[in-house]
């Protein structure tokens, strides 16, 4: 057995962490375990563990709780609830029962802090006695309010560890335990006892000074901070549940009743007869079940249209506002919506193996890992509490043997533990990512995870694959040229209904382009095919024949000077051309081609100006190849490579020192996609390209690819700054608070809202268009 398929991946709610030095210290704890790799994300108090198949889950939820922290696995995302499998409720509290506890905790301690805060601030005001009231409002606040601190900091201490609830209680407390003593044993407490307020230190005895407004102060701002934090996090994870609600809850079965169960022969079927419509919760669908879709009503799951024609909204998963029309044989994707006729779909996936579980898988992946910057802050945070303590514990030591004031001393040490608290920086990326892929999502953009983002700012170079990306990997009438005295549409009708009896690629495009240009076509009769050459038969009283320039030379039949010229043209061009003939003469040349997408031109501009270099990368001729990129403006061309040669054009393309992204659709695009430094696999192409590239585009549209490297550098700048933002904080607040240039309820509030800052900084990328 190879060391992959010995390894199990398990994913992990983690309760409890309150900053991200919890974060930190679970995973260390995990990772401890042998055989054991763990991420432990903050903001989605999630922990995705890769283990031996050997270690029990048990073991590592028991680890957690020895550390202090609780741990379960978490209940799976369903679309939607059914009556067979009804969702998991979680115990305890939902997390929006846990945002209105916090809202109703802070309402409380803003109350009481407020006339505490204004009496310490504002000399005039303080009457006789107004220090025991600041003491009755204080002590419910510090005590009360601040528990959710104070609780997570004694946890972590009996098991030996220290984390920012540590700072923040021990701050707090020694604060307020100072006023305490000031007021019972010192002189603070006397009637007529007055003092000012001052952002500086100043030399005062330490028995007359109080603290409660900075204790009080405190621990509202970083409640409002918290409150403020959970619910940015609530509102960044919102694209992601979003995206489990689209789909539908029940559906329309159709069960065999005396009649017998169809088969999708011939291409479209037709509505099943002898059948019962039965609605049931949408769980209940297995593959091979058909069932019904009505005007408006959401498709249940992904599967292939077998009777009916209607136009799908697929705009929630695709970002696309164009309905797309659907006809039998033609796949449908669940939870987008049906906007005009009845459609009879069978089933191909159900459960987790349809797209939109696979989407939200891809987003819940990306939410938990870590980029390679927030591995850096990681580390920083899982050292720094420490190195404030002693920091904290040398400024009051410092200032006593400077000769200063007890009390002055004392509040720079608290200070110093205050305005330390590195919340932000354990936010900074996660907070980022929750919103920049649960937005991507959205746009139809899946990034597979944190380091997809450290690629796109370095790539310089994309191939990209023609058939299926840069076209449209379907075949279709472009040119239809009449010998002189026939008419374009006769030569369109009687070629059209030729071929409409062939399921040749070539003569499905015929067929089609001739239906759309010439109107209805008339029936065949004596229909013949001409292995590797063409098709005969008669229509409309004559005999017809289509296919290759050969066919029509082994019948006798010439081709006049302007055919010759456009057979000519067809093959220079790249393009297959198809010769049509009746009653032994050349009637016309139409040319079949793998279209371009009408976008593409506009998406190789889109990536030109990301200052990426585009290659048309192909296994087709180069005729071919170089027609195509003429067509949307790509100067350098790679034909006519196999599959395992792909791989080696990325390998010689890094060698020379650039940074490729591929971007491909199709099963010999995967190792391909895998290779470069960055992998775009298009959402409407195989499953192996889609498991093989870093990112996913959901449309079948280049142009999404200049829109997810876009939004992937916004989302990697978003994370930078709020790096810079965290870091720079903490470097510049920290010797100010150790000069006893902060008072430490300004600590308090500017620690609470740099995280504020953060999230909010994220959320901006909800705006990304």
């Amino acid at each position: 057995m190879s060391a992959s398929a010995a390894q199990a991946q398990v994913e992990l709610a983690i309760g409890g962490m309150t900053c991200a030095s919890c974060a930190a210290r679970v995973e260390k704890k995990l990772n401890r375990m042998e055989g054991v790799t763990a991420t432990v994300n903050y903001a989605t108090e999630r922990a995705r563990i890769t283990c031996a198949d050997g270690v029990p889950v048990e073991d590592l939820i028991a680890t957690v709780e020895k550390t202090g922290y609780t741990a379960k696995r978490p209940a799976p995302p369903e679309p939607a609830p059914t009556a067979e499998a009804p969702p998991e409720e979680a115990p305890g509290e939902t997390p929006d029962e846990e945002l209105a506890a916090l809202r109703h905790r802070l309402a409380v301690c803003a109350v009481l802090s407020v006339p505490v805060i204004v009496l310490a601030m504002v000399p005039a005001l303080q009457f006789t006695n107004w220090q025991w009231l600041s003491l009755t409002l204080a002590a419910p606040v510090v005590v009360w309010g601040g528990a959710p601190f104070h609780r997570a900091a004694w946890t972590t201490l009996r098991h030996g560890a220290a984390t920012m609830d540590t700072l923040v209680s021990l701050g707090t407390l020694a604060a307020f335990g100072w006023s305490l003593w000031a007021l019972f044993f010192g002189t603070a407490g006397l009637p007529g006892m007055r003092h000012g307020f001052d952002l500086t230190l100043s030399s005062t005895a330490g028995s007359s000074e109080i603290y409660l407004e900075a204790a009080a102060g405190v621990t509202t701002f970083l409640l409002l901070g918290r409150y403020l934090e959970a619910r940015a996090k609530r509102r960044a994870g919102a694209a992601l549940r979003a995206l489990m609600r689209l789909g539908a809850k029940d559906v329309t079965v159709l069960r065999d009743g005396e009649g017998e169960r169809e088969g999708l022969s011939g291409r479209g079927g037709g509505r099943a007869t002898g059948r019962r419509e039965v609605r049931v919760p949408v769980g209940e669908l297995a593959v091979g079940d058909r069932f019904v879709v009505r005007p408006g009503e959401t498709v249940a799951t992904d599967g292939r249209v077998v009777a009916g024609s209607s136009a799908v909204d697929a705009s929630m998963l695709t970002g696309e506002s164009v309905p797309v029309d659907v006809s039998p044989g033609d796949g449908v994707t669940g939870a987008t919506v049906n906007t005009s006729g009845r459609l009879e779909v069978e089933a191909t996936r159900v459960g987790g193996d349809t797209q939109l579980a696979r989407m939200a898988r891809l987003v819940q992946e990306a939410q938990s890992g870590k980029a390679a910057v927030q591995r850096l802050a990681d580390r920083v945070s899982a050292v720094f509490v420490p190195v404030v303590l002693v920091l904290a514990v040398g400024t009051l030591a410092g200032w006593l043997l400077a000769g200063a004031e007890a009390a002055a001393s004392f509040t720079a040490a608290v200070a110093v533990l205050i305005i330390a608290c590195p919340c932000a920086l354990g936010l900074a990326t996660p907070t980022a990512l929750l919103v920049g892929t649960g937005r991507g999502a959205q746009l139809g953009i899946l990034i597979k995870g944190p380091e997809v983002l450290e690629s796109t700012r370095r790539v310089d170079t994309v191939l990209l694959d023609k058939t299926g990306t840069v076209t449209s990997g379907r075949m279709r009438l472009l040119e239809a040229v009449a010998a002189d005295g026939v008419a374009e549409g006769e030569l369109l009708r009687l070629a059209g209904a030729l071929e409409h009896a062939s399921e040749h690629p070539v003569a499905r495009a015929v067929a089609e382009g001739a239906r759309e240009r010439a109107g209805a076509l008339p029936g065949v009769e004596g229909f013949e095919n001409v292995p590797g050459l063409g098709v005969r038969g008669t229509v409309a009283g004559h005999r017809v024949l289509a296919g290759r320039a050969r066919l029509a030379e082994r019948a006798g039949i010439a081709l006049p000077p302007n055919l010759r010229s456009a057979l000519a043209t067809a093959g220079t061009s790249g393009r297959t051309a198809v010769v049509v003939a009746w009653d032994g003469e050349a009637r016309g040349v139409l040319t079949v081609s793998d279209a371009v997408k009408p976008t593409s031109a506009e998406a190789v501009r889109a990536l030109r100006a990301l200052g990426l270099t585009p290659i048309l990368l192909t296994g087709d001729n180069t005729a071919v190849a170089e027609a195509v990129a003429a067509e949307v403006g790509i100067d350098e061309v790679i034909a006519e490579v196999l599959p395992e040669e792909k791989v080696a054009v990325v390998a010689r393309l890094r060698a020379e020192g650039r940074t490729v992204a591929m971007v491909g659709d199709g099963v010999n695009d995967a190792a391909a996609l895998a290779a470069a430094d960055l992998g775009l696999a298009m959402g409407t192409g195989t499953d192996a390209a889609i498991e093989a590239g870093d990112l996913t585009l959901v449309r079948g549209d280049l142009r999404v690819a200049a829109d997810a490297l876009r939004l992937a550098r916004a989302t990697l700048a978003t994370i930078k700054g709020n790096l810079f933002w965290a870091f720079g904080y903490n470097v510049a607040a920290l010797p100010l608070a150790a000069a006893g240039l902060l008072n430490p309820m300004i600590a308090g509030a500017a620690m609470a809202f740099s995280s504020v800052f953060v999230v909010t900084n994220s959320l901006r990328l909800r705006t990304f268009t």
